[in-house]
């Protein structure tokens, strides 16, 4: 068995591509539909199995979170089969389902924990929203411009934006109708492929900002009860920090989902980062569903001078040898 960091995907993994995904007599999803019931929620399976692809209806907060959480959770369950996993770490959203993964919560309070922070987020959202926008070239060298004008935006007074993710050789901001606005006006635009940025993705708050206080306190709320544990696996989590299980403090732990990962920036570049330095995993397994952090890991990977690698080129050599640093169980 390899020694593998896990690596979890946040918003933006489930997309057309990734139906058919969930596994209909599986405890996961089984368990998943009857808490959705209660809740008077759409079944899984319906969006899961649906005929076409609905932006509307499956982006919505509500459905996509857990949508994820449970595909994830799949795969998790694979990987501490297959693997000596060392470590969890997730983006955005990943973070909840790490503390499944980890033992933290069972799946069962992971999932009141996705399901009731995506409704949350639906009843105290605001008008704004998340761009992102790269930082680094083809070749996930940095540009120099770009990092510019990116400071220059979220130092501007009354910007209305405010840095959210760190996302490997991409950033992404967060803001107002009106800090959005100015991001498209402001920062450069890069053509890759057929996205143009910066881009705005979809049916997403302004996520990891003040801007979202309001979840935050109705989450303490709402989730005051959630049954935290310490973990089997060591986490690690949006600021980087490591939460082992010899030293794991569950106030910490329910403190920081509830709290600073709702309202502070996320960090998954330094998460990813303490993973590798102090775990030195044989590689990087990430799960489905998709594919969305193959090439944010990659950069993270090419920045670190992991393995020595030194640009994208060093990446896809060793990708295409018998000993890959980076697994995606999503593809």
């Amino acid at each position: 068995m390899s020694r593998i960091a896990l690596v979890l995907p946040g918003r933006g993994s489930y997309t057309e591509a990734a139906m058919g995904s969930l596994t209909p007599d599986h405890p996961y999803v089984i368990a998943a539909e009857a808490y959705r019931a209660e809740l008077g929620l759409e079944p899984l399976l319906a969006l899961d199995q649906a005929d076409k692809f609905a932006p509307a209806r499956h982006l919505r907060p509500a459905h996509v979170s857990v949508l994820i959480y449970v595909a994830t959770m799949l795969h998790v369950e694979r990987a501490f089969q297959q693997h000596d996993v060392t470590c969890v770490l997730g983006n955005s959203m990943g973070w909840y389902t790490s503390l499944a993964a980890a033992g933290s919560l069972s799946f069962e309070e992971g999932l009141r924990l996705v399901q009731r922070m995506a409704m949350l987020q639906e009843a105290h959202g605001s008008d704004g929203g998340q761009v992102i926008y790269p930082i680094v070239g083809d070749d996930w060298l940095p540009i120099a411009e770009r990092e510019d004008a990116v400071l220059a935006l979220v130092g501007e007074e009354d910007a209305h934006i405010f840095p959210s993710i760190d996302l490997g050789g991409y950033v992404v901001l967060a803001g107002t109708r009106e800090g959005l606005a100015r991001a498209r006006d402001v920062l450069p635009p890069v053509q890759q492929g057929a996205v143009t940025y910066p881009f705005r993705l979809a049916q997403h708050g302004p996520y990891h900002t003040h801007l979202v206080a309001d979840t935050s306190t109705a989450a303490f709320q709402t989730l005051d009860d959630l049954e935290f544990r310490v973990p089997h696996t060591t986490l690690i989590d949006g600021m980087g920090r490591r939460h082992t299980p010899w030293s794991a403090d569950t106030n910490v732990l329910k403190n920081y989902t509830l709290g600073a990962q709702v309202t502070d920036p996320y960090e998954f570049t330094s998460s990813v980062a303490i993973a590798l330095v102090e775990h030195a995993p044989e590689r990087i397994v990430h799960t489905g569903p998709g594919n969305t952090l193959g090439g944010v890991i990659g950069q993270i990977c090419v920045d670190l001078g992991w393995r020595g690698m030194q640009s994208r080129d060093d990446f896809a050599a060793i990708q295409a040898s018998d000993d890959p640093v980076l697994v995606s169980m999503g593809l």
